[in-house]
């Protein structure tokens, strides 16, 4: 056998040995360069500009609070007008119903005085259930307890039939707004009736008039010493 019999048999003892791959080179990295820091002039003239923004921006909140007070009184404005406005025309239907009673009454002669009084009567009626609807109520004044938070007594009077401390008579009637004091009512209060004057007793000893005494002795007797 020869020696390229050999060297075809055995194609791996190449002797030529393989060349190691490389690796790529690294890539260069160029450092950034830090920003210039902002000179004094430019800083001043950020700040003035930031100035004037919230300058301006404030002006506006000025502005619009300025003009949302405006509203707001407006709002009220018309809102206690409509309020007073309903009370008003309320208050009109009582005062029709009182001239429709006064008119008729006057038509009708002394005779209709009954008709008169109830038609009083009824417009008193509509005017109590027109407070009701604001809420008004009256206060339970005379037999009650005097209560200064809602009684405002004007002065006393003695009574046998109504205890110390309680109102005997209502002069005005008070009112309530809700929990609300409206008006206190003006009541004269009841006190303890006075004492009957107490008769002397008799004295215990009798006083002897000398005069009587000597008057009353026998004739010849005695004078008493």
């Amino acid at each position: 056998m020869t020696e390229n019999d050999d060297f075809q048999d055995n194609p791996t003892t190449d002797a030529t040995p393989a060349t190691e791959a490389t690796p790529p080179a690294a890539e260069t990295l160029t450092p950034e360069t830090p920003a210039a820091p902002p000179s004094p002039e430019q800083r001043v003239a950020a700040l003035e500009a930031e100035k004037a923004e919230i300058k301006d921006r404030m002006l506006r909140i000025a502005a619009e609070f300025d003009n949302y007070k405006k509203r707001a009184r407006k709002d009220v404005a018309e809102h206690e007008v409509r309020a007073r406005e309903t009370v008003l025309r309320d208050f009109l239907d009582i005062a029709d119903n009182l001239e429709r009673a006064i008119g008729s009454w006057k038509e009708g002669g002394e005779q209709d005085i009954k008709s008169v009084q109830n038609g009083v009567d009824l417009v008193l009626r509509l005017f109590k259930s027109k407070l009701e609807r604001y809420s008004v109520t009256a206060i339970e004044a005379k037999g009650q307890p005097f209560d200064p938070r809602v009684h405002d007594a004007i002065s006393q009077a003695p009574s046998a039939d109504a205890a110390p401390g309680t109102v005997l008579h209502e002069l005005q009637k008070g009112y309530r707004v809700g929990e609300r004091l409206l008006r206190p009512a003006i009541v004269v209060v009841a006190k303890a009736p006075p004492a009957p004057p107490s008769e002397k007793a008799p004295d215990a000893g009798v006083d002897v008039d000398v005069t009587d005494a000597e008057s009353s002795a026998p004739p010849g007797g005695d004078k008493p010493s």
